[in-house]
């Protein structure tokens, strides 16, 4: 006797319903995502207990006649697609066909609806994916679905479910990506006969943003100007200099107005970042995409989170370059308050609106404790020194080098560098004084502003190295042993791959026999007791890394660590002309408001800061 089985629809639907229905969040995902799939402008989402015990989802969207609200409870019944081609090109949220009968088949179910056209509606209940009856409904123009006791007729599933408050925080996430994803579309959540929000349409998305996350933290949000490269069309806002936070949660990214995560996303984001990020942080954005659905195939998932793309590396290179510009445009100092700049409103697509996901808003840092400095004479007693410039390292000490052997530079061009032209003008920035040998105080226009002293000649010093890095190439060492490197054949193509961008790191590779390699120099200014483990961190970066741009960021980490090394430190007098030529130098940067390791070169606190301080205006 046979002992494979067909399953019955009842429990078929059940099984997908643990793919498809996770959590009342999940619900709240698909029902939502029908009613924007249906033109809703108006969408109200109401919650009790959580959403355990009802979710009702109400919509102003098209409707459905009798046929048609009776076919949506079927399985693998959609609107969205016709054939297998129409696979490639999903401009819809939902196509599947699951989600109704899923939720269905684990709750008490109502779903009621009208088309504009039709004298009256139709109401359909079903029970545990059993149908209690069909009949003729009065509602309004769209559709009503209830859902109650969710997964009443699953126990084991029910009891999965975590605290009231915790729940209800996942819905509100869950509105909170489709808030922001349709500015356009008016919102409303209620809890537990409680209005938390109430949104309006807008044009802005920057609005919806500042309704949700709260205006201190869209002040300081920087724009992504609408950009197209490889194909891939990408606006919206990141977090400027000094707004980070230690997780991803606050990091989203949308594909055609679908949430979506992907690793050729994440990588594009951290080489748009590199070097603005303190090490373990994690960039605050709202980056939109558009591309050509045929592009991707968003069918992997089945939450439809994930995508994969068929040109990964396009995305990466695209994201990372439209991020790594709207940084380098951004002139505005950090100051950890709300500014008073306005950003202009995006054009969002209005096909599909873009997205985003669950908002963390800001708060604003105690003040620190007062204290006393020295201001700086106006005539300096000390001597005059030339200020710090950047130069290659003492040798390494490592015994697998040779400390007698003059540095080896790489090839040099015939034209030198150019010398960056200013990008900021600090000329009208007045020295007043140096707190704690460490902070130095200057006014401003716009009121006073802080400069550690440390972290700005590291941002010089790192930009000098790296663009003599890039022209010319790093001083080289020797080794007296050449080492051996044995590698995968993977790692070793992208040896191969990358020979030329390893030789101006001042890594002098040849072949030495299958998937082996000979490593004849290291660069002057690497400092490490094993070189074999920072070769092994070189290849690991190698394999997050693509094509020629992304190559030459492979050296930054290293060239961050000696920027950091040999610039001045704390306690480390400076005159007023070196002061003044820091100053000058940290003018020249591309990015001049943070070091290589992500922290603020120069904070400002504004002057209706500083007389909200002191009493002479009003908070607020």
């Amino acid at each position: 006797m046979s002992r494979i089985r067909i399953l019955s629809d009842a429990l078929a639907s059940q099984v997908a319903a643990g793919e498809v229905v996770e959590r009342p969040a999940s619900v709240i995902r698909e029902l939502v995502e029908n009613s924007l799939d249906a033109g809703a402008l108006h969408i109200e989402v109401h919650v009790q207990r959580g959403g355990a015990a009802l979710i009702k989802i109400v919509d102003d969207g098209a409707g459905m006649d009798r046929e048609d609200a009776m076919l949506c409870l079927e399985r693998h019944a959609t609107s969205k697609i016709r054939t297998k081609e129409d696979l490639a090109a999903i401009y819809t949220f939902g196509f599947r066909g699951e989600a109704l009968p899923s939720i269905a088949s684990v709750s008490r179910f109502r779903l009621a609806t009208k088309q504009a056209d039709s004298l009256s509606g139709t109401e359909v209940e079903v029970h545990g994916g059993k149908l209690i009856h069909v009949r003729d409904s009065g509602n309004a123009n769209g559709t009503v679905i209830e859902v109650r006791n969710l997964f009443f007729n699953l126990p084991a599933r029910r009891k999965f479910l975590r605290t009231e408050a915790t729940e209800y925080s996942h819905v509100e996430q869950q509105f909170r990506l489709h808030a922001i994803a349709n500015p356009r579309t008016a919102f409303t959540l209620t809890r537990d006969g409680e209005l938390m929000f109430h949104l309006p349409a807008t044009q802005d998305l920057l609005e919806r943003i500042r309704g949700l996350a709260g205006a201190e933290l869209a002040a300081r949000l920087i724009e992504v100007p609408t950009t197209e490269r490889l194909g891939v069309r990408i606006q919206g806002f990141i977090g400027g200099a000094g707004l980070s936070r230690s997780t991803r949660q606050m990091q989203f990214t949308f594909l055609n107005g679908r949430p979506i995560e992907s690793p050729s996303i994440s990588y594009g984001l951290r080489e748009g970042y590199h070097t603005t990020l303190m090490k373990g942080q994690h960039p605050v954005t709202f980056l939109f995409l558009d591309m050509d659905p045929h592009g991707f195939d968003v069918n992997v998932h089945p939450a439809k989170k994930e995508v994969r793309f068929h040109d990964g590396h396009g995305v990466r290179e695209a994201v990372a370059s439209a991020v790594s510009a709207a940084l380098a445009a951004s002139r505005t100092l950090p100051t950890g308050h709300p500014s008073s700049a306005r950003h202009s409103p995006i054009e969002l697509s209005p096909e599909r609106p873009p997205s985003s996901l669950h908002l963390e808003p800001e708060t604003t840092p105690a003040p620190p404790p007062a204290q006393t400095f020295l201001p700086i004479p106006a005539t300096f007693s000390t001597p005059s020194r030339s200020f710090p410039q950047p130069t290659a390292p003492p040798p390494p000490t490592s015994p697998q080098t040779a400390p007698q052997t003059p540095p080896t530079p790489a090839p040099r061009p015939t034209t030198p560098p150019e010398p960056a032209a200013p990008s900021e003008d600090f000329t009208r920035y007045r020295i007043l004084g140096v707190l704690h040998r460490l902070y130095v105080l200057l006014e401003s226009p716009e009121g006073l502003v802080l400069m550690d002293q440390h972290a700005a000649h590291e941002r010089v010093m790192f930009e000098q190295i790296r663009r003599a890095m890039e022209h010319d190439g790093v001083p080289t060492q020797r080794l007296l042993i050449p080492l051996t490197l044995q590698l995968s054949p993977k790692d070793a193509d992208i040896i191969f791959r990358n020979l030329e961008s390893l030789n101006r790191l001042g890594i002098e590779l040849e072949p030495f026999g299958p998937n082996t390699f000979k490593v004849e120099t290291l660069p002057t200014f690497l400092k490490t007791d094993d070189p074999m483990d920072w070769l092994d961190q070189v290849i690991e970066e190698l394999r997050g890394l693509s094509g020629s741009s992304s190559s030459l960021r492979l050296g930054e980490d290293m060239i961050a660590t000696t920027a950091c090394r040999h610039a001045v430190k704390a306690n480390d007098h400076l005159s007023l002309p070196e002061l003044q030529a820091l100053l000058k130098d940290l003018a020249a940067c591309e990015m001049p408001y943070c070091c290589p390791h992500g922290r603020p070169t120069l904070i400002q606190i504004s002057h209706s800061e500083l007389e909200r301080k002191f009493g002479r205006r009003a908070p607020g």
